[in-house]
């Protein structure tokens, strides 16, 4: 993948770094020269992309503070709602791809509200921002780019038309554009795979998502524990990979609330509980796995413990229906 130079010129299309780009995509993937020298005379700068990129919640919010973001009856009851209207699709996904519905709604519902808020940016744009405005990432979004106008292309998309996040993200499972080749199907198999109105493809897509990365059916995701140890001695680095078995958490104090095999692969997080106070919670399998769609221990605890309440309501729900 090329790489971009520091330089910060308005007018994209005249830099050196952006004319080799499109003429490696010229290149290398058979676009049109003219057609590319277009999209990037009409690029502009979004400032407010760079800005957000620099302090996403995951890293300047404490736990206590995160959590409330998407732990919200209105959410869950929402999530509800949705499980509901699809259940069947859900129940489909469920027999495919093994991930439960109650994570995939969480996730639908923790990463656009179930549809409300998909992203106001302008993805091409925000793509040749950090692509070419972003050294620190400027390699892994120029990379995005590269796949965004080939997604377009494959999907029949008007490049300058999509909106989404200000990292590039999109549809209701708010894909980046590799994810977006890789992952998403034409559940419905209407010939195109559209993550922002069809359900069928939203939810058959980030259940791929899962299965490919690893998802284990019918395991468990992540277990709250008791410390009676030395809380000096805890390492409260929230390292995202099974580094541990629990037999070693367990010699050093920690005793999971639910049950775990002694030589289980596991990891260790420490949450803020309030400004005073620290919760304990034993990452397992399943939840490596749900870290593979947003590389934060937080959020992935915000989408487990959000798919419980919905599974939790859905049940009472369904029930009382019978």
């Amino acid at each position: 993948m090329l790489q971009a130079s520091n330089g910060h010129a308005k007018l994209y299309y005249a830099r050196e770094d952006v004319k080799n780009f499109i003429q490696y995509m010229v290149d290398e993937h058979d676009f049109e020269h003219i057609q590319l020298k277009r999209l990037f005379k009409s690029v502009e700068q979004q400032k407010s992309v760079l800005k957000a990129i620099a302090t996403p919640a995951e890293r300047k919010k404490k736990w206590f503070e995160y959590r409330p973001i998407f732990l919200k009856q209105a959410r869950a009851a929402a999530g509800v709602k949705f499980w509901s209207k699809n259940q069947a699709i859900l129940k489909q996904a469920e027999e495919i791809y093994g991930v439960p519905p109650e994570i995939i709604v969480a996730i639908i519902g923790v990463e656009t509200y179930y549809g409300r808020i998909t992203g106001k940016h302008p993805v091409f744009d925000s793509l040749v921002t950090l692509g070419f405005g972003y050294p620190k990432r400027a390699e892994f979004f120029l990379s995005e780019l590269e796949h965004y106008l080939l997604m377009c292309r494959e999907e029949g998309f008007d490049p300058s038309a999509l909106k989404g996040s200000y990292a590039g993200a999109m549809g209701m499972g708010q894909f980046i554009s590799s994810s977006y080749r890789h992952y998403s199907v034409d559940q419905n198999k209407d010939g195109k795979r559209d993550l922002w109105n069809s359900n069928e493809d939203i939810i058959g897509s980030v259940a791929n998502y899962f299965k490919e990365h690893g998802w284990r059916k019918h395991q468990a995701i992540a277990s709250s524990a008791q410390f009676k140890g030395n809380a000096n001695e805890v390492d409260e680095s929230n390292t995202l990979k099974l580094s541990f078995t629990y037999a070693q958490l367990n010699k050093q104090g920690f005793v999971a609330d639910t049950p775990i095999g002694q030589n289980e692969k596991v990891a260790l997080f420490v949450l803020d509980a309030n400004k005073n106070s620290k919760e304990y919670w034993i990452g397992r399998h399943n939840f490596y796995v749900i870290t593979r769609y947003n590389h934060s221990h937080m959020y992935a605890m915000a989408v487990y413990q959000l798919s419980q309440e919905i599974k939790q309501q859905w049940t009472v729900t369904a029930q009382s229906a019978n």
